[in-house]
């Protein structure tokens, strides 16, 4: 299933965010000591950072974060997803003395060589990483192409049926060098969660939601919905979906 939940502004949409993660995380640590969760860079971060920081029921010290794509680049790179999760969350965490999650980040070692061959490798070893059996929720972005995760229209990465993570690069956005997950992985997740906002979403998400052809990654996300346990979520605000012929709710 395919839910929308839609707001007036981030603001909005950061507090229900954060009650809908934390209900995710609930529910997995009443099973186990361990929430996976993947996350994605840009905007998300900023969301995440107004729900989640001052947030006194986000257990950080039982969360394993990982990355739903990843830059490669340094990891203190401007364009690194790490990097900005690092400065946003996990440094006033350590300032204020509170145990933060444990993160999952790509081989920096791995990151200058001239030879994009070791890309493969990078996103090998990130693979090896993740749980095999999926992830319990995974934080999506989507771009106002219709992108999410490095998954980009019309790339070949689309058709991927072999590689749970995959690196790339010639990616459309800079930098062109990344790795992914794919849709084979997100496949096995138990919850996808999409944050979308700006008016500069509303093409592709009519595409996304009107049109049952649609090849947009975002779209090809929304029909994974049948595959995982938790659907398919996403936090929009009302810009985003503005004149969209979609049932609108709040979490």
């Amino acid at each position: 299933m395919v839910k929308v939940y839609s707001y007036k502004d981030n603001d909005a949409i950061a507090k229900s965010l954060a009650k809908f993660i934390i209900a995710q995380q609930d529910s997995v640590l009443a099973t186990r000591d361990q929430f996976n969760i993947a996350i994605s860079g840009g905007s998300l971060v900023n969301i995440l950072t107004k729900g989640l920081l001052d947030n006194k029921d986000i257990n950080w010290s039982k969360w394993v974060i990982y990355f739903s794509d990843e830059r490669i680049v340094p990891l203190n790179d401007k364009d690194s997803n790490f990097g900005a999760f690092e400065k946003e969350v996990l440094a006033p965490l350590a300032h204020h003395g509170k145990i933060g999650p444990t993160i999952v980040t790509i081989n920096e070692s791995l990151i200058h060589s001239s030879d994009h061959s070791t890309d493969a490798k990078i996103a090998q070893e990130y693979e090896s990483k993740l749980p095999v059996n999926g992830l319990d929720l995974v934080l999506l972005g989507a771009g106002p192409d219709g992108h999410t995760c490095s998954l980009f229209p019309g790339h070949k990465l689309l058709n991927e049926k072999t590689l749970n993570v995959a690196s790339l690069d010639d990616s459309p956005k800079l930098p062109p060098r990344r790795i992914t997950l794919t849709f084979k992985y997100l496949a096995k997740c138990s919850t996808l969660a999409f944050v979308a906002t700006g008016a500069s979403k509303q093409a592709s998400l009519k595409d996304v939601f009107e049109n049952s052809e649609s090849k947009l990654p975002c779209a090809l996300v929304n029909k994974l919905a049948n595959d995982v346990k938790g659907g398919v979520c996403w936090f929009v605000d009302d810009a985003a979906v503005e004149g969209i012929q979609i049932e609108k709710s709040q979490y």
